[in-house]
């Protein structure tokens, strides 16, 4: 029966192939149009049960919704590269690094329940009232709570003048001497 399927799979192939790839090329770069073939056809064997009796309409379309799919990719790989290459560079932006480690010191040196509420609203954006049915409690306590919790983050942090140079150690030591 396979030997069958397969039989009748390459006769299709054989007879539509050339008519197939002649709708990609009107559509695609030169260089594109062999793995587009490639998709269309696959598709196909895997399908094989759902093709027509008149197969060339049903490998059009499959071929459209290739091409679709190429276009979408192609524009999101674009869209990236875009995003990227207007992302600041790392080594340009030391003040920017010192700042994060200055919140990082101040956050560690927050109680475990400041740090929940505060983790909940902005690293998992949550709102008030999100909060409040994750934490169990009412949506003005929550507030409340956040409002304190981000006043001691404030009254942690110090100027970036005042931040010596940091070491993982020293980040750790200084959160243990904070929390006495």
């Amino acid at each position: 029966m396979d030997s069958m399927i397969e039989e009748q799979f390459t006769a299709m192939y054989r007879c539509h192939r050339v008519a197939v790839e002649r709708y990609v090329l009107r559509r695609v770069q030169a260089e594109d149009v062999g793995d587009v073939l490639a998709e269309v056809f696959l598709t196909a064997w895997r399908r094989y049960e759902q093709i027509p009796a008149d197969p060339l309409p049903w490998l059009y379309g499959v071929a459209r919704r290739v091409l679709a799919n190429d276009r979408r990719a192609a524009r999101r790989r674009r869209d990236l590269s875009d995003r990227l290459a207007v992302q600041p560079q790392p080594h340009a932006h030391a003040e920017d690094v010192a700042g994060l480690t200055d919140v990082a010191r101040a956050f560690s040196r927050l109680s475990s329940q400041d740090q929940e509420v505060l983790r909940l609203c902005l690293w998992e954006e949550l709102t008030p009232s999100e909060i409040a049915q994750v934490l169990g409690q009412a949506q003005i306590a929550v507030r409340v709570r956040l409002h304190r919790a981000r006043q001691r983050l404030q009254k942690h942090r110090r100027p970036i003048s005042q931040i010596p140079p940091a070491s993982p150690v020293g980040i750790q030591q200084e959160a243990k001497d904070a929390r006495r």
